[in-house]
């Protein structure tokens, strides 16, 4: 057995027990993925980040990414997370308090952005890949009535404004659904057969609304993937990045900057705040960054 150290953080939060936990093993050279799986499962965390050196010399690391069900190509809060942990390192190491560094996903190369404190930091990444529409119908989800249905909702409860079911991915495919009200977005208890029936097998769920309760979120939200280990998530920022689609597809932005905070996990008692910016131009998606919190929980050493 070889001892090899992990960190666990909390994400998208600035203090412990909020926001989304993750483990990130470090030293994971020799791993193989059926190895990787077992430990993430071990861990039983919603993803679980494997630490080895870049395939590149000039990227920081190369990652990657399991939930305690399968290996995922990109994920918001384990890249948020990792660069946090590695920032941290980097600091010790003397390296500058900013710091700028690509992470390697199977997404591919993940620009990330750096400001380390004590135990804790913020990190933002710009997507690797913008978001585009998946499965047919032009990007839009299953009909509302099984939506709702595989909820425990009601048909009027899906949609507001222009708002629809979408399908968007930016490396991690998506169903987000919009929902009228925060009181609906509390009372959604899904199926987790009904899920997949309305939206294909392992299906990942993000609804959101933008009846927030609190001026300072843009949106709530919550995230629901059962079939592959994730009963609901407290902050997801593939699907934050994913619904960069669905807000290019229903709302009426203009050119320029425009900056949201997206409010996750409080229906967990775990919440979360992921920010996103959009950047358009000549009436287009042209570049999309999340960002966050993230502070360090634990440390040890896990023998395998």
């Amino acid at each position: 057995m070889t001892a090899r150290r992990f960190v666990t953080l909390d994400v998208f939060t600035e203090r412990p027990l909020a926001g989304n936990p993750l483990a990130v093993v470090l030293d994971a050279e020799g791993l193989d993925a059926a190895a990787m799986q077992a430990i993430a499962r071990e861990f039983n965390l919603s993803e679980t980040v494997f630490v080895l050196p870049p395939r590149d010399a000039r990227h920081r690391a190369h990652l990657r990414i399991f939930t305690p069900a399968q290996e995922l190509p990109f994920a918001g809060h384990p890249t948020v997370g990792t660069a946090v942990l590695l920032g941290l390192h980097d600091r010790r190491a003397g390296v500058a308090d900013a710091v700028a560094f690509g992470l390697e996903e199977k997404v591919g190369v993940v620009p990330c952005v750096v400001e380390p404190g004590e135990g804790r930091g913020r990190a933002r990444f710009r997507l690797p890949r913008l978001p585009e529409i998946w499965g047919e119908a032009e990007g839009l989800g299953p009909e509302p009535a099984p939506v709702a249905s595989s909820l425990g909702l009601e048909v009027q409860d899906i949609g507001f404004a222009r708002h629809w079911p979408s399908r968007h991915s930016a490396g991690t495919p998506f169903d987000l659904v919009p929902v009228r009200s925060l009181d609906a977005l509390g009372r959604a208890r899904p199926n987790a057969e009904a899920l997949d029936r309305a939206f294909g097998p392992g299906a990942k769920v993000f609804l959101y609304t933008g009846d927030t309760g609190d001026s300072g979120h843009s949106f709530r939200a919550r995230m629901f993937a059962p079939s592959v280990g994730v009963a609901e998530d407290p902050a997801t920022g593939s699907a934050v990045a994913a619904f960069a689609g669905a807000l290019m597809q229903f709302e009426p932005l203009g050119e320029g900057t425009h900056d949201f905070v997206i409010a996750q996990g409080h229906e967990m008692g775990r919440p979360s705040e992921i920010a996103l910016q959009m950047v358009i131009a000549e009436g287009a998606l042209r570049a999309a960054e999340v960002g966050g919190s993230a502070v360090v929980v634990t440390e040890g050493e896990i023998r395998v």
